[in-house]
């Protein structure tokens, strides 16, 4: 009797994202590998783990070895990385599509084109092209690093013109090897992201429509589906689509909007599994990290339906008290195994319930547990 060979799934990077794709990976029988320059990352308190640099080609050429598919933990992989291991291993998504998400002027770019508007934008790789912009663009506005700039990082809001010269000498320096981006401030009414699944053979589904909230720039909240956005749904996900096709794109992505006048504009797209997808681990009849397993290996999707409503507390910096949650009905204790850090991902959790209004009873309970009142406020204020 010949014994079925188990495929391997490769993750370049081992944060939290890496190591909950690993773990929706082991129920459907298949292996992870993962490559991080860190020995502690903590996706290798659960997965093989080698510990290598995105430049050292020996170790990636053994690693490549081994997997039968490679994807990723987070954006910013070097390009030159992703190239080198397409060609030697299937890379979902493709190489093309995370360069794209890597620059912002290429992103907000292929945006339009797909008929997703955006806030005003111009670029800036001199001081005098910031004044430039500054007059075309308008304050208040947000100066951007082009690459490499996440969880409101590589980021300063300019309030009124004046603040130039400070925006300048915060990140100029930044302005010649990475480039930047001037964005106009947008008045937003929400914040919502639509988590988005493509498979190999073009099948594609979105899940509800997330509503978030971000406190300094990093995601602190997120309820779904959101409440009260049926028409927006629609419209999130036939450009949802659009990228996915434009980009003949393979797994799992997040695109982050803003709704102004019943609109929406287009912030930013998240190639891989998402921080405001976390939910769907619990709260979907298939998550977001299965469902990228599935699709980079070529398997069948799973339905993106919610089983309910559910409500995500992000933890930054160090975990609360976990008996409040554990001791909740259908609530789900979520520790990432990292070191506390200020800033720092460390955990999250997730509530959920049947209806809002037995969301809001249980979170009102856990917060006030916790203290956490401030952080569940705006959500309590959205659900009544």
């Amino acid at each position: 009797m010949n014994e079925r060979r188990q495929p391997v799934l490769g993750i370049l990077g081992g944060g939290q994202l890496a190591r909950m794709l690993a773990l929706a990976a082991a129920p459907l029988g298949v292996k992870t590998l993962v490559v991080d320059s860190s020995a502690d990352a903590c996706a290798g308190q659960v997965a093989p783990l080698i510990v290598a640099d995105w430049a050292d080609y020996a170790a990636l050429e053994a690693f490549a070895a081994q997997v039968d598919v490679v994807t990723f933990d987070f954006e910013n992989v070097p390009a030159e990385t992703a190239h080198w291991l397409a060609e030697r291993v299937a890379v979902f998504p493709a190489p093309q599509a995370l360069a794209v998400a890597q620059d912002r002027l290429a992103e907000k770019t292929l945006f339009r084109e797909c008929g997703l508007p955006t806030p005003a934008f111009m670029t800036v790789d001199t001081r005098e092209q910031l004044d430039q912009a500054l007059a075309a663009v308008g304050a208040p506005a947000i100066l951007k690093t082009r690459r490499l700039g996440y969880d409101g990082k590589g980021q300063f809001r300019l309030r009124q013109a004046s603040d130039a010269t400070a925006a300048w000498a915060a990140l100029g320096a930044q302005a010649s090897r990475h480039g930047l981006i001037l964005e106009a401030f947008v008045p937003f009414e929400r914040e919502l992201s639509v988590l988005a699944v493509r498979s190999r053979e073009g099948d594609f589904r979105t899940w509800p429509l997330t509503r978030n909230w971000h406190v300094d720039g990093v995601l602190s909240m997120s309820v779904a589906p959101a409440q009260d956005i049926e028409l927006l749904q629609q419209r999130a996900t036939d450009l949802a689509r659009t990228l996915a096709e434009r980009l003949q794109y393979v797994g799992v992505f997040a695109l982050e909007l803003f709704v102004k006048d019943g609109e929406l504009l287009g912030n930013e797209m998240a190639p891989r599994v998402h921080n405001s997808g976390h939910w769907t681990i619990e709260g979907a009849h298939a998550s977001q990290f299965e469902n990228h397993v599935r699709a980079v290996l070529g398997l069948p999707l799973g339905d993106t339906g919610a089983r309910g409503i559910s409500a995500m507390f992000n933890w930054i910096g160090e975990l609360p008290d976990t008996v409040p949650v554990l001791r909740a009905v259908d609530a789900h204790w979520h520790d990432y195994g990292k070191q506390a850090r200020p800033g720092r991902k460390v955990g999250h959790a997730t509530v959920c319930a049947p209806d809002a209004g037995q969301l809001v009873a249980k979170l009102a309970d856990i917060a006030a547990a916790l203290k956490r009142e401030t952080q569940v406020a705006p959500v309590l204020e959205a659900l009544a």
